[in-house]
């Protein structure tokens, strides 16, 4: 009986899927650190009739850092999936990836932007996915 290891492009899968978490989630992070006052300016006017209102300071840190992290484990995961064939780095990148996604949705959820609240969805397909496809090898 076939698994899913043994398909052809799993190894294809698992560079493309590690590649476009680092991209993702590396760009917003640096977006966030270079342009951290107009990043700030928004999120507080975004949030501000919400419960984390409040916060926003503080979330904005913290999703920052889980945005690097999340960006940098799948880029170091690209990397040794292509030299060693080795996905455990990269999965857990994109379970990083899946918590970001995760804080993020919950935001949009709080704030009331349902709209920004589904374009997160498609991603956090992609993280189950790519937990899948990460997980064979």
């Amino acid at each position: 009986m076939s698994t899913l290891h043994h398909l052809p492009g799993l190894f294809a899968l698992q560079v493309f899927t590690s590649a476009f978490f680092a991209i993702l989630f590396l760009q917003s992070s640096i977006d966030k650190l270079v342009d951290r006052r107009g990043n700030l300016e928004w999120l507080t006017g975004h949030f501000a009739k919400s419960p984390l209102g409040g916060s926003v300071p503080v979330l904005l840190f913290l999703i920052t850092i889980l945005e690097l992290s999340a960006g940098a484990l799948s880029a170091v995961g690209c990397v040794v999936v292509l030299i060693r064939r080795d996905a455990t780095i990269a999965f857990y990148g994109a379970v990083v990836s899946g918590l970001a996604l995760l804080a993020l949705f919950f935001g949009q959820r709080l704030a009331k932007d349902y709209p920004g609240a589904a374009a997160l969805v498609p991603y956090i397909l992609v993280v189950i996915a790519a937990l899948i496809w990460l997980g064979q090898g």
